[in-house]
């Protein structure tokens, strides 16, 4: 009984930290979205009686998504090595000079969103420096605000939150995990006592990497960028297009969030407690999408581990199972795409994108990523890792270009087999909507590179 409660009042302090909307401001947030969404149709065109509806993600709904492989349609993914001109990519220089730009450009263009060249510049300050222990592991703490150049439109501020942990009996500089998350909740600044006091079997993500001398930095999403339409003329986006909405090539959040990560490895690069050149990149869910984008865009990181990114992610759009474009262009995820990306849930099809997530995961190469899921038992069919598989496994010919390693099958593997021998590494493990069970298999095969 006493475990439930502390789980009961973990959640519900979570919750209220990020969700603890009144009705009266859940309804205008929503007013707000409706009108942004509504102002970026008119932009590209596109009427609401042209959009088709996305699929439900409860498997008791008659517009259920599908779930079963038997009802899966054959689809034909873009050859992520033939040039717009029909040539063969041959060569690493190949891909660096020509293919990877000509990649970029179709993803800012009718995906992610294109950065803007005005992007205000960002100051780090220090607020706070401070001994603590996470589990038994002594840790230095350093608590951190970016704070964004508002000059050219003051009616905007913009303050990244981000922090970074090392182990306090360092001697030198270590290598960092970099997570998108929280750090101003229970749920962010006590999690370990939290859930240690509901058995959670194994120790934290945080034991597990400072146990291996390793330290970690969240950087908190919502600081950089609203997740919800209503929010995109405020937020870094805001600011860069001084309170005005956004064009159909402009960026969406999730590139924003990515650009968020970049301006912190600018600071990771002056910290002589971190090791810049061996920082990885993680996220779950919508902050694993966010994290595939970083990893993609930003060459800086040297690991990536992806969890549970589902559609708009690792998955292939192409493939009709749990997620589909339908549900990502639509006035609930909009945002975290460029507005040209509804046109593929309206008067164009999945199969009209030029490119899809195995290009995105392409773009990581030559450097190593971790894609995870959770069991479909436990964490549904919605995020498809069978999907995400399939992304792995079509991004594999590139890492061969750089004479790295892609997944040693194309067979989708058996819950909690791990596929860690390459460079492209892939494990669904046995639980739910989270990366956790599978930190104790990332360590050990991202020790290869750190």
């Amino acid at each position: 009984m006493k475990k439930i409660l502390i789980l009961i009042l973990v959640f519900q302090a979570f919750a209220q930290a990020q969700f603890g909307l009144t009705p009266a401001q859940r309804d205008s947030l929503n007013k707000r979205t409706a009108a942004d969404y509504a102002n970026m149709l008119t932009q590209i065109g596109i009427r609401a009686d042209q959009l088709r509806r996305g699929p439900s993600g409860n498997p008791k709904d008659a517009n259920a998504a599908n779930s079963s492989e038997e009802n899966v349609k054959p689809y034909t993914l873009p050859d992520a090595l033939t040039f717009k001109n029909g040539r063969k990519v041959s060569t690493a220089k190949d891909w660096y000079s020509i293919r990877r730009g000509e990649l970029i450009e179709d993803f800012e263009t009718e995906m992610y969103g294109r950065l803007p060249k005005n992007i205000p510049t960002v100051k780090w300050q220090i607020v706070s420096i401070k001994d603590t222990t996470v589990g038994n592991f002594p840790i230095k703490e350093k608590l951190l605000k970016g704070i964004v150049d508002n000059s050219a439109y003051p009616n905007l501020k913009v303050e990244i939150e981000l922090l970074v942990a090392t182990p306090a009996s360092a001697k030198e500089a270590v290598p960092i995990v970099m997570e998108f998350g929280w750090i101003s909740s229970l749920w962010a600044t006590e999690p370990t006592k939290a859930m240690s006091l509901i058995g959670s079997g194994e120790p934290t993500w945080k034991e597990q990497l400072l146990s291996k001398g390793w330290g970690y930095a969240i950087l908190v999403p919502g600081s950089i960028q609203a997740d919800n339409g209503a929010g995109l003329t405020e937020g870094i986006i805001g600011l860069t297009n001084k309170g005005a909405h956004r064009s159909p090539e402009d960026w969406g959040v999730l590139r924003a969030w990515a650009w968020g990560a970049s301006r912190a490895l600018d600071y990771l690069e002056t910290d002589s407690d971190v090791i810049s050149s061996k920082v990885a990149i993680e996220g779950l869910s919508r902050y694993g999408k966010a994290a595939l984008v970083a990893m993609a865009f930003e060459q800086r990181f040297s690991l990536g581990f992806i969890g549970s990114s589902g559609a708009g992610g690792a998955k292939v759009l192409r493939r009709v199972f749990g997620e589909q474009i339908e549900n990502l262009a639509s006035s609930g995820e909009y945002h975290w795409f460029c507005g040209n990306f509804i046109k593929y849930a309206s008067i164009k099809t999945q199969d009209d994108l030029p490119v899809d997530a195995h290009e995105l995961i392409a773009l990581c190469a030559p450097r190593p990523v971790f894609i995870s899921a959770g069991s479909p038992f436990v964490e549904g069919q919605w995020i498809d890792a069978k999907g995400s598989f399939v992304g792995a496994t079509n991004a594999g010919a590139v890492y061969t270009l750089f004479g790295k390693k892609g997944l040693k099958t194309s067979t989708f593997p058996q819950l909690g087999v791990a596929l860690v021998e390459g460079d492209i590494a892939f494990r669904q493990h046995a639980g739910g909507h989270s990366t956790g069970p599978n930190w104790s298999t990332w360590i050990p095969w991202a020790s290869k590179y750190w």
